[in-house]
C-alpha cells in the first residue's frame, strides 16, 4: 500500500495486508509509529550488510562494493517506506565513517574528513537510484545488469569525487569477487 501512496493511513494499510483495523492499531499506535519500525528494521538490515560486506577487515575498495551493492538490494525493497535517512542510526554512520577512513588510509580517496565522504556518498547514491534505466550512464557493460551498473557507477563516481586515483583496477577486483547476482 505504501508503495501505491505514500501518504496512505494505517486503515488503508490494514485493508490492504487483509487485516482488521484494530489488529494493526494494537501493533502500531500511529502511522508514525509503523514508519518508525519500518525505519528500524532497514537500520538493522543496514548494519548487518556493513558486517557482511566486512566493511573493517575486507580490502576497502570491495567493501565499498559490496556494501553498494547490498545498499541498492535494500532501497529496492523499501523503497516505498522510507527514506534511507531515517535508517541512518549512529552504528550505520560509524560504520559509514569507518569504511571512508580506510579508504583513505589505503589512498583510494584523499577526502581527508569520513563524514564529508559519506555525505558525498549518500548524496551521489540518490543521484543514482534516481537516474532513469535507459540513462547513458548507466550504459551496462555485457556483463552487468542495470543493478549492476548502478552499483559499478555509485562506486566510481564516489572515488573520483572523492579526489580518488581510482583506475578501474580495484573496481574490476572488487567485480570479479562479488557474487554472481541472478
Amino acid at each position: 500500500m505504501l508503495a501505491v501512496d505514500a501518504n496512505a493511513s494505517l486503515e488503508r494499510i490494514a485493508d490492504a495486508a487483509g487485516l482488521a483495523r484494530a489488529t494493526v492499531h494494537r501493533r502500531f499506535s500511529s502511522r508514525t509509529a509503523l514508519l518508525d519500525a519500518l525505519a528500524e528494521q532497514l537500520s538493522e538490515r543496514y548494519v548487518a550488510g556493513l558486517s557482511r560486506a566486512k566493511v573493517r577487515t575486507a580490502p576497502p575498495h570491495f567493501a565499498l562494493h559490496r556494501l553498494t551493492e547490498m545498499v541498492f538490494d535494500l532501497k529496492v525493497s523499501h523503497r516505498f517506506a522510507v527514506q534511507p535517512t531515517a535508517a541512518l542510526t549512529p552504528d550505520v554512520l560509524d560504520g559509514l565513517d569507518l569504511l571512508f577512513a580506510r579508504l583513505r588510509d589505503a589512498g583510494a580517496i584523499t577526502a581527508a574528513d569520513p563524514a564529508w565522504c559519506r555525505r558525498v556518498y549518500l548524496a551521489l547514491l540518490h543521484e543514482v537510484d534516481d537516474l532513469p534505466a535507459d540513462s547513458p550512464a548507466l550504459a551496462p557493460s555485457a556483463t552487468a545488469d542495470e543493478t549492476e551498473a548502478r552499483v559499478n557507477l555509485l562506486v566510481r563516481t564516489t572515488l573520483g569525487a572523492l579526489d580518488g586515483t581510482h583506475d578501474g583496477s580495484a573496481l574490476s577486483l572488487a567485480n570479479q569477487a562479488a557474487p554472481v547476482r541472478s
